[in-house]
């Protein structure tokens, strides 16, 4: 999976690691917080569930961020008593996220299918969810590749997670504008 690097490299590949957490992290950040409280205003569970969404990623971005911090303070040298275990606990907390996320949406969209709950429309939604679906597949991206050129497990698992915020964007946002069209609710938890 990883290439050969030189140290000089990999400590320059990490620091582009760290500034994706960072850039993550950010946007998550701010997302989470339009997201939520647009939801709750609209009563939308694919909002609200796509805001909890970003606070998941937020704990991906700083698991990971912490990870790539700490092989940078060494100078870019995988330790090699230390290098596998941090990958393992950086993999294990982004795979509760992910798994997370999973039962969150699970749960809430069944909830809201069953219960027959209205939805309004949210115009900041639909904003938000385009932006995102610009934003998410160029960071999955840079991701993907920084991570395979260091070999990083962990790294690699956070860039999938990101893909799932790519494809969550284009959920709710064919959810949000069917809702907001045509009016049919049902789009919103579907």
């Amino acid at each position: 999976m990883a290439v050969a690097l030189e140290k000089g490299d990999r400590a320059s590949l990490l620091r582009r690691g760290v500034w994706l957490e960072y850039i993550t992290i950010s946007y998550n950040g701010i997302e989470a917080v339009i997201a939520v409280g647009a939801g709750l205003a609209a009563g939308s569970v694919a909002l609200v569930g796509f805001g909890f969404d970003s606070l998941i990623e937020l704990v991906a971005g700083s698991t990971l961020l912490w990870r790539l911090k700490k092989e940078l303070r060494r100078g870019g040298e995988p330790g090699a008593d230390e290098s596998p275990a941090l990958e393992r606990r950086a993999s294990f907390i982004v795979g509760l996220t992910f798994f997370a996320l999973a039962v969150y949406i699970l749960v809430e969209a069944g909830y809201k299918l069953l219960a027959g709950k209205e939805t309004g429309e949210s115009t900041i939604g639909i904003a938000l969810a385009a932006l995102s679906l610009a934003v998410m597949p160029f960071l999955a991206w840079a991701k993907h590749r920084v991570a395979r050129q260091l070999g990083s497990r962990s790294l690699a698992s956070d860039a999938k997670e990101t893909w799932v915020c790519s494809y969550l964007s284009l959920v709710l946002l064919v959810g949000l504008v069917l809702n907001a069209a045509w009016g049919w609710s049902w789009a919103d938890p579907l």
